[in-house]
């Protein structure tokens, strides 16, 4: 009796944590606004982009990548990355991300990155001003390769009125005086993004390293979407949802992050059973719907029929 009390004691304090660890978008902001400022005015980038893309990015810093590796910026390792290192499933299988110290650390390398790329250089003509050229010029740079990046981050950025950070900026600065500013504030920060009080979100569940909620009575899109900071397009992406107006049934399970491009290890095939169309399969298993699609060399919007057998991991063989 006392070790089924003890189980169950602990599964509560997993589920709390998890809970704890999610933080609002409004927490985002007040949490890391002034690392954006502080490298607006160290190398010239606005913080309100700054803001805004580690919000997209990280899902307001809940992103596994976020919580577990402190990479807000979606930043991949590339050739000349020398530090620890994150792996997983993205574009392409076991893709390679960079891992920081701290969240401060991401800040300051998503500032170097920029920097230090010459397919950036243009964006900084721009000053710090100007977020909509720097949203439509990062994407033009090809940081992003959705079609909408540009348009998000805007999004992001009037909706919570990130522009106001902009004003912050040293207007008679140099770069050798933003220079001697990093140098003087650059101790990094000691940022904890686990330190949040419980918060009023429902029971977060994983499954497949992928965050996901159960949908209460009377809920719909839009009900979740604000429930959990996030905006509707964004779940309706997450859950391959194409329809802006859809039902939702009591339970149904809907991913609050993004889906993985394959199952986990001990998920290799699945045998479809009457009705199963491929999205079940894919919120079943937190699968990516189009990658499941290329998995099994399907053509989109194609189901598959009783008794056939999916994989889940790797490729099907050509017939």
């Amino acid at each position: 009796m006392r070790k089924v009390l003890f189980a169950l004691v602990m599964v509560l304090v997993s589920q709390q944590m998890v809970v704890a660890q999610r933080i609002t978008r409004a927490q985002y902001i007040d949490k890391y606004s002034k690392i954006a400022v502080r490298e607006m005015n160290r190398v010239g980038i606005p913080a309100s982009i700054t803001l805004a893309q580690g919000i997209l990015e990280s899902g307001d810093g809940n992103s596994t990548l976020a919580r577990k590796a402190n990479n807000h910026f979606g930043i991949k390792c590339h050739k000349d990355w020398k530090g620890e290192s994150m792996y997983r499933d993205d574009d392409r299988p076991n893709e390679c991300f960079r891992s920081y110290k701290d969240a401060d650390q991401s800040f300051v390398d998503h500032s170097e990155f920029l920097c230090t790329h010459q397919r950036y250089a243009f964006l900084f003509e721009y000053g710090t001003t100007d977020y909509q050229k720097w949203a439509k010029g990062l994407k033009q740079a090809g940081y992003a390769t959705s079609p909408t990046y540009a348009d998000r981050l805007i999004q992001i950025i009037e909706q919570n009125n990130l522009q106001r950070f902009d004003k912050n900026v040293q207007p008679e600065s140099t770069p050798e005086e933003r220079t001697e500013i990093a140098e003087q504030t650059n101790n990094f920060i000691e940022v904890d993004v686990y330190d949040m009080e419980i918060s009023p979100f429902g029971n977060i569940k994983t499954n497949n390293h992928t965050d996901y909620v159960e949908a209460l009575p009377g809920d719909n899109i839009e009900s979740v979407a604000a429930r959990y900071e996030l905006e509707p397009w964004q779940l309706r992406m997450f859950n391959d949802i194409e329809l802006k107006s859809v039902k939702l049934k009591t339970g149904q399970r809907l991913y609050i992050s993004r889906k993985q491009s394959k199952a986990e290890k001990q998920y290799k095939t699945h045998t479809v059973k009457r009705g199963e169309t491929m999205h079940d399969i894919s919120q079943q298993y937190a699968i990516r719907l189009k990658s499941l699609y290329k998995l099994n060399l399907m053509e989109e919007g194609t189901q598959p029929k009783e008794g056939d057998v999916i994989q889940l991991r790797k490729k099907a063989k050509k017939k």
